[in-house]
C-alpha cells in the first residue's frame, strides 16, 4: 500500500510555507483548505484511495495552520466518507476507496458554477496580462502537458494532466502565488460538481493547444477566446 507520509506532498504551492488568503467567492477557512487540498491531490493522483495521508502535525506545517484545525478537518472528513480512520501500529488516516461516492453526496451546482466563473475570470485576466511576453521556450513545460494529455491512452490519467495544465499555467503567467490561488479553486471544484468525462477532456486540450499558439504570438484576444472556450 502506498504512503503519502512525505513533507512536501500537500504544501507544493506555496511561496512561503503558509496558505494565501483565497480572493475568491467565500474565501476558506482553515479546515476547508485541508478538504481542498486532499481533493485536489485526488485529482493530481498523488493521492489515490488507500494512501496514508501524512500525519497532523506535518499537514499542519505544510498548510501553515493549526494542528486543531487540521485534526477537525480530518475528523469531519472521515464522517463524511471521504477518509478512513484505521488505529494500531499501521494505522493513520487513508483515502477512502469509496472517495468518488462520498464526494458525489457534497456536489453544489450552484457553489460549483461561482467558483468556476471566478477562476475563468482570473485565467482571463492571466492571459491578457501576459499576451505578448512569452516565447515557446518559456511555454515548452505546458506544451509538453497538452501534449502527455493528448497522447494518453489512460482515462484515469486524463484528469490528472488537465489538473496540471491549469496548475502549470496560472504559475507561468503569474508566478507561484497564482499557483496556489488556482490549486485553492480547484480543489474546491473537485469536491463541488463531477470530474469531467474523459472524451470532454480531450476536446478541452484543444483549446489548450489554441492557447499556448495565441499566447506564443502575442495574440491576446484569441488567447481569451480560447480560455473560455475551454470552460
Amino acid at each position: 500500500m502506498a504512503t503519502m507520509n512525505k513533507t512536501g506532498k500537500f504544501g507544493p504551492y506555496s511561496t512561503t510555507g503558509h496558505a494565501l488568503a483565497l480572493p475568491g467567492p467565500g474565501a476558506q477557512s482553515g479546515a476547508e483548505l485541508v478538504r481542498s487540498r486532499i481533493a485536489l491531490h485526488v485529482a493530481l493522483g498523488t493521492a489515490r484511495a488507500g494512501d496514508r495521508l501524512p500525519d497532523v502535525g506535518v499537514l499542519a506545517e505544510q498548510l501553515g495552520i493549526g494542528e486543531m484545525t487540521v485534526r477537525r478537518a480530518l475528523e469531519g472528513m472521515c464522517q463524511d466518507g471521504l477518509l478512513d480512520r484505521r488505529r494500531g501500529r499501521t494505522g493513520g488516516t487513508f483515502v477512502s476507496a469509496d472517495w468518488a461516492t462520498a464526494a458525489a453526496a457534497h456536489h453544489d451546482p450552484a457553489a460549483a458554477a461561482s467558483i468556476a466563473g471566478f477562476l475563468l475570470l482570473l485565467e482571463c485576466g492571466l492571459v491578457a496580462h501576459a499576451s505578448g511576453e512569452f516565447e515557446a521556450e518559456h511555454l515548452k513545460g505546458l506544451r509538453e502537458v497538452a501534449e502527455a494529455l493528448d497522447a494518453s491512452a489512460e482515462s484515469e490519467s486524463l484528469l490528472e494532466l488537465e489538473t496540471r495544465f491549469h496548475l502549470d499555467l496560472a504559475e507561468a503567467l503569474g508566478g507561484r502565488g497564482m499557483r496556489e490561488v488556482t490549486a485553492d479553486l480547484i480543489g474546491r471544484l473537485c469536491l463541488l460538481r463531477p470530474s469531467p468525462d474523459p472524451e470532454a477532456i480531450r476536446s478541452q486540450n484543444l483549446c489548450h493547444f489554441d492557447l499556448l499558439t495565441h499566447l506564443e504570438a502575442g495574440a491576446t484576444d484569441a488567447a481569451v477566446r480560447a480560455v473560455k472556450q475551454h470552460r
